[in-house]
């Protein structure tokens, strides 16, 4: 049984411990209790969030934490010399150390981060680089591993990175099952950043005039490029399931185009590097995502 404890501090905010339901349903999905959850404060009793509601919590001790996770929050003096030290010691005692959303500031505080690659929310990641400039701060990232530490980047990618967790301790079949269950993504592609592309800079990277992009991407989806972009991602699958797209051309992945997006120019960096194979920004066809409409390609 591998032991998980999450540190809350005064003032956390709900969603960051959300990522807890994903061991609870892993163990769910196995039948047996793999995974041993804990919530923890410095003195233990009841800590109450940012919305007034109480969890309780048990007091730090000499246990060992498979896993130690940790939160943020916005009161002041929530984090105490007596968490710094318990996270500074996790980082000797236990497998691998992790944060959700702001919690890379704690993390930051306890040198934990020191020369590391880290994520935070996209709103507070100058501010970290700024605040500790040893961290190699990502700011485009959902969550980022470097060595034994886990870092995400809002409260819900939090959920990225317990997913990640599991696949890689009772593989990726378990934790596609479990993103099923809790109706989220197995892989979430692309990162934070969510600006919108024009058909002129799409077209320009599959280095084809506007009109004949536009024609491509409706011979390739079945719709123009403005209902696409305006069309929200299907959530019925993970988009790396592994299921192959059906024969009708309408719904193939834009191979074509997709081929041509990591040598574009013009394009923005994130989706080049997603078209080169980055597995943590995927855009291209691989796994069954339209490289054009961020679509999963539908089920046989």
């Amino acid at each position: 049984m591998q032991r998980i404890g999450f540190i809350v501090l005064p003032g956390f905010q709900m969603l960051s411990v959300s990522s807890l339901s994903v061991f609870e349903l892993a163990n769910w999905e196995i039948g047996a209790p793999v995974y041993d959850v804990h919530l923890l404060s410095e003195t233990g009793g009841s800590v109450r969030s940012s919305v007034g509601i109480g969890v309780a919590t048990e007091p730090f001790d000499d246990r060992n934490f498979d896993t130690l996770m940790v939160g943020g929050s916005a009161v002041v003096g929530a984090l105490t010399p007596g968490v710094i030290k318990f996270l500074r010691q996790g980082l000797e005692r236990s497998r691998r150390v992790a944060s959700t959303c702001t919690g890379a500031f704690v993390l930051a505080e306890a040198g934990l981060l020191d020369g590391r690659r880290a994520t935070t929310h996209w709103h507070r990641a100058r501010e970290l680089q700024a605040r500790f400039p040893k961290v190699k701060v990502e700011e485009d990232r959902i969550f980022i591993i470097d060595g034994p530490v886990w870092t995400s980047a809002g409260m819900t990618a939090g959920i990225d990175l317990a997913l990640a967790m599991i696949e890689k301790d009772l593989g990726a079949d378990v934790a596609r099952t479990v993103a099923r269950q809790l109706v989220v993504y197995h892989r979430r592609a692309g990162g934070q950043s969510h600006s919108k592309l024009t058909v002129k800079q799409l077209a320009n990277a599959a280095h084809l005039s506007p009109r004949q992009f536009s024609r491509a991407f409706r011979a390739e989806t079945g719709q123009s490029p403005a209902k696409g972009g305006r069309e929200p991602a299907r959530r019925d699958r993970p988009p790396d399931d592994g299921a192959e797209p059906p024969s009708d051309r309408r719904h193939r992945p834009a191979n074509g185009l997709c081929r041509s997006l990591p040598h574009a120019p013009r394009l923005p960096a994130r989706l080049r590097t997603a078209a080169a194979g980055d597995p943590a920004k995927r855009a291209c066809g691989t796994g069954g995502v339209n490289a054009i409409t961020g679509l999963p390609a539908p089920a046989r």
